[in-house]
């Protein structure tokens, strides 16, 4: 009988319901001191897994229990939300996204799960792979943006860097995938909100991800909040326990949201604990967080006939099979230590890297960017706000382990005339220090106007219905664009999800998107406005000019009615145009790019060949610049309708002033596949456009035709 076989057969029913809960610790948690209620149900053995304890020394203290005092010494299962990095803070992945680059993706999830390794952690709730194409949702600053091919690639490094190659070494955490599915279709882009999409869209555009992370090996994953055409996803037997689990073969454990199993109350689905842990339970869902539905509720369900013990035993062993994985039954103190100051010192120049590749230029009319010499008025509430650079879900990093704008420029720029004045306050509607700001701007050559959102308007229960400048951001640029006639004003945003600000792009010089950087912040953005590094991050999600016009992304389907100015009965709006501010991929350089020669070979294939898809890319700039290239496609005539543009790969290029060189991808005939009208994949000959170029604006890409036979 293996380990895992015995332990079952020696638990008490509390025992096995203890594996299948989480607890959360709280701040009386200090060193062997903890609160009652949690020490006495990890010493009873009822509590198997803890959330939001960090530190190697309690988390020690709180294993040491489970070791030394539980009957049957099973090891904890110590879980934290390390979405963008521990103690020292990457970009949001949002701003990851932008970088377009799998291997930084990974490297950065790598260093996040040694320091979150070191602090005692076993289990991150990351990577979030929610496809969102709706800025109003918060929690479009924690994924990949809009596009589901990005999401894919995005899962498979993430998940490779947390994990690593063996989940059991002492720096690799269980990555958990979430949030399945489709939470970021929320109506209105309302947190926790209904979802209704159709079975094509789950299977194009919000399961692959998922898919993706499952091929990956990924740990553990997690369900949503939300329901699917009314069958909350906690309870939704037909996607976790069909699709996910037979369909997809994952085996391994799926955790809940935060008391998701007792909100099936709300949801309407369960009158009491019982029958809600009971659902989620029979749709495959093994760890219950903080709810205690599973300790109150499944002993009243095995009572009804809700559920079987055979059931609770399946959930169990997944759940003792992932720490046996991890390697704590082994060595349940294998994780936390001290880490080097060498290691440490690598990391911050990785967040800085990352950081300042993530950051998107936007504008730069007649070369405003990078700075010259002359006098700086550093303007606006971001410009000196270390804390808010940490951006949602900031785990470990502390406010004052971060680098503000402010402090990166003086460091940069050392001995130039440097000035600051906040304006207003973020949110507040107070505009008394507005003036004061402006008169500070009389003497400056360049005015730099950093402004943005709290570190609280996105991520979780960040919806917005107005996302724009929040507060009287607007009035203070308004006043200082007023007054600056002869000025260079270079925007500076910081926010969890595209802005709408029309009115603000059309009248200053320069902008960039900066999300919100992480540690590094202000290092970072000194590094793209000194010209130390060309800007090179692209953005990852379409920026609307308008709510009206959300949502709005590239991947949109044919109409039979395209948009003509000249025909009213066309579709289009009356008062904007149809496309974005700024399309998917847009991200200007210090250089300047030109495509040309695409080439594509052979010129029709069949379903095992692939295609070689080439394209040279010349620099005419005057600066060492890198491009990001994108490759997308467009089935021209098919059986069901297709996006007009899919997207089905990128890389990057580095190129001097005057260089050229040639982007090469290979894409596999069987990767133009599509769901027919059964939802199986379709291999449909037909006719192919193949497009390539620096963005999902049809106007810049170049394009060829190959066929399927």
């Amino acid at each position: 009988m293996s380990r895992i076989e015995s332990l079952i057969a020696a638990m008490t029913l509390a025992e096995k319901l203890g594996q299948l809960t989480m607890a959360t610790s709280d701040s009386a948690v200090t060193g062997a001191v903890m609160s009652t209620n949690l020490g006495a149900g990890i010493v009873a053995g009822t509590i198997g897994n803890v959330l939001n304890l960090y530190g190697a020394e309690k988390v020690g203290a709180v294993q040491q229990l489970a070791m030394e005092k539980s009957r049957l010494k099973i090891p904890l299962l110590t879980c934290l939300d390390v979405i963008h990095g521990h103690r020292t803070l990457f970009p949001i992945p949002l701003g990851e996204a932008s970088l377009f680059d799998p291997i930084l993706w990974e490297a950065t999830a790598r260093e996040a799960a040694k320091e979150a390794a070191a602090d005692g952690i076993h289990l991150t709730f990351a990577p979030m792979l929610d496809v969102a194409r709706d800025p109003r949702w918060g929690r479009i600053a924690e994924g990949p943006g809009e596009d589901p091919f990005v999401g894919q690639v995005m899962a498979q490094a993430k998940v490779k860097g947390f994990q690593g190659s063996d989940l059991s070494q002492a720096d690799c955490l269980a990555a958990c995938a979430k949030h399945y599915c489709a939470y970021g279709a929320v109506t209105a882009g309302r947190e926790y909100a209904t979802t209704e999409v159709s079975r094509r869209s789950l299977r194009e555009i919000y399961l692959p991800p998922f898919e993706a992370a499952v091929a990956a090996g990924v740990a553990t994953i997690m369900p949503a909040f939300t329901d699917v055409a009314g069958v909350p996803l906690t309870a939704n037997r037909a996607l976790l326990k069909d699709y996910l689990r037979h369909k997809l073969g994952f085996d391994s454990v799926l955790v809940s949201d935060y008391n998701a199993i007792a909100e099936l109350i709300h949801h309407g689905v369960a009158s009491d604990l019982v029958e809600a842990a009971a659902l989620a339970l029979k749709a495959g869902v093994d760890i219950d967080m903080i709810a205690n539905a599973y300790r109150d509720g499944l002993p009243g369900a095995l009572e009804r006939g809700l559920v079987t013990m055979a059931e609770i035993d399946t959930a169990v062993k997944r759940v003792l099979r992932l720490k046996e994985q991890l390697g704590l039954f082994d060595d349940p103190y294998r994780r936390g230590g001290t880490e080097s100051g060498p290691a440490l010192m690598a990391r911050r120049k990785l967040a800085r890297d990352v950081a300042t590749r993530s950051i998107v230029l936007l504008k730069n009319e007649n070369a405003t960017l990078p700075l010259g010499n002359g006098r700086l008025a550093v303007i606006g509430p971001l410009a000196d706000a270390p804390g808010e650079m940490r951006g949602c879900w900031p785990s470990a990093g502390r406010a004052e382990d971060s680098v503000s704008v402010l402090a990166g420029l003086k460091t940069a720029l050392p001995g130039q005339d440097i000035r600051y004045a906040p304006g207003v306050d973020i949110e507040s509607t107070d505009e008394s220090r507005i003036a004061e700001a402006v008169s500070l701007c009389d003497g400056a050559d360049t005015i730099l106007l950093c402004l943005g959102e709290s570190i609280g308007m996105s991520g979780e229960a960040g919806s917005r219905a107005h996302p724009g400048l929040p507060g009287k951001q607007r009035a203070l640029a308004e006043a200082v664009l007023a007054g600056a006639v002869g000025k260079r004003v270079v925007a500076i945003l910081f926010s969890g999800r595209p802005l709408i600000v029309p009115e603000l792009s059309e009248r200053v010089d320069a902008m960039l998107a900066a999300w919100a950087p992480g540690s590094e912040a202000g290092n970072a953005v000194a590094d793209i406005l000194t010209g130390r590094a060309s800007p090179s991050g692209r953005t990852p999600v379409s920026w609307p000019r308008a709510v009206g016009q959300i949502p709005v992304f590239f991947g949109q389907r044919p109409t039979g009615r395209p948009a003509d100015p000249k025909d009213h009965y066309t579709s289009k709006y009356l008062d904007i145009p149809n496309e974005p501010l700024f399309p998917f991929g847009h991200g200007l350089t210090y250089g300047a790019f030109d495509y040309a020669n695409l080439s594509v070979t052979p010129d029709k294939a069949r379903e095992n060949d692939s295609f070689t898809i080439s394209v040279t890319v010349i620099n005419h700039g005057a600066r060492e610049a890198s491009e990001t290239v994108f490759l997308f496609v467009h089935d021209m005539v098919a059986s069901i309708t297709r996006p007009l543009l899919e997207l089905k790969g990128f890389d990057r290029i580095t190129l001097k002033p005057g260089d050229s060189g040639i982007v090469r991808f290979t894409l596999p005939a069987r990767n133009l596949r599509f769901p027919g009208a059964d939802l199986e994949p379709l291999f449909e000959p037909g006719e192919i456009e193949i497009l390539v170029g620096p963005s999902a604006d049809r106007a810049r890409l170049l394009p060829a035709n190959v066929r399927l036979v």
